[in-house]
């Protein structure tokens, strides 16, 4: 009688198929790791755009913070000023400062009231880290629709620009060192104020026909713009999560 043998295993028989399954499986395994090294590659493109949204967002409550309490301050010293515009301006109408017609000068009866302006300003903007979410705060000078002709001809431009000019220097010449406006810088070691005239071209009034509509339009706004992500970032940071959501797809 022949003697049993029994049959020969698979893998004995076919022994390329261990090594196939092998490859398979390794390949299975890069696949995983590339998908959860794309995974991880999303999640931080996405953190960085979500963290350019959240710089944003608590710059702009800043701002908000700063002007709100800023008026709130004044008004305890009897100064009413308005916050307006978005949140962005802090309105001090013509009567605090007292430009007449045709005039940029700050009378002395005024200067007080300028003063407390520029004392506050630094006060609420030098609080922790605020500086670092502003870019630039304006002086801006405006006035009412009656031409003017003085200035060596450049008319309600130069004289919206002088009257802003004549607050800055005020404050520049009457604050104290610790409380200078001049000593404030933004992130970029660059000056925090700059100082402009719009001359009659941003009215507050449809109107003005009466004295009070005319005076509400000779004013200063103080305008505080924040820092803001560049367009070619947030496009870049788009642009590299589309990217990556095609590749895990």
């Amino acid at each position: 009688m022949r003697k049993y043998q029994p049959a020969s295993p698979v893998d004995e028989e076919n022994p390329y198929w261990m090594s196939f399954s092998d490859i398979m499986s390794a390949l299975l395994v890069v696949f995983i790791l590339a998908a959860i090294a794309l995974m991880v590659q999303l999640m931080e493109t996405e953190g960085k755009f979500d963290k350019k949204i959240e710089v944003l967002e608590a710059a702009e409550k800043i701002r908000k913070t700063i002007l709100d309490e800023a008026a709130e301050e004044l008004a305890k010293r009897g100064i009413q000023v308005v916050v307006s515009e978005n949140d962005s301006v802090l309105r001090v109408p013509n009567d605090l400062l007292g430009f007449d017609t045709a005039a940029y000068d700050i009378q002395p009866e005024y200067r007080r009231t300028a003063y407390s302006i520029g004392e506050v300003l630094h006060q609420v903007i030098s609080h922790e880290d605020r500086l670092d979410y502003l870019d630039t705060v304006f002086v801006e000078g405006h006035t009412d629709n009656r031409l003017y002709n003085g200035l060596m001809g450049t008319g309600n431009w130069g004289l919206s620009t002088f009257r802003a000019i004549s607050l800055w220097q005020y404050w520049s010449d009457a604050l104290p060192a610790q409380g200078s406006l001049q000593a404030m810088f933004n992130k970029d070691n660059k000056p925090l104020f700059s100082v402009s005239g719009y001359g009659e071209t941003r009215p507050v009034t449809k109107k003005q026909e009466t004295d009070e509509e005319l005076s509400a339009n000779r004013r200063i706004d103080i305008r505080i713009t924040i820092r803001r992500p560049k367009s070619e970032e947030i496009k870049s940071a788009q642009n590299e999560n589309a990217e990556n959501q095609d590749e895990t797809t």
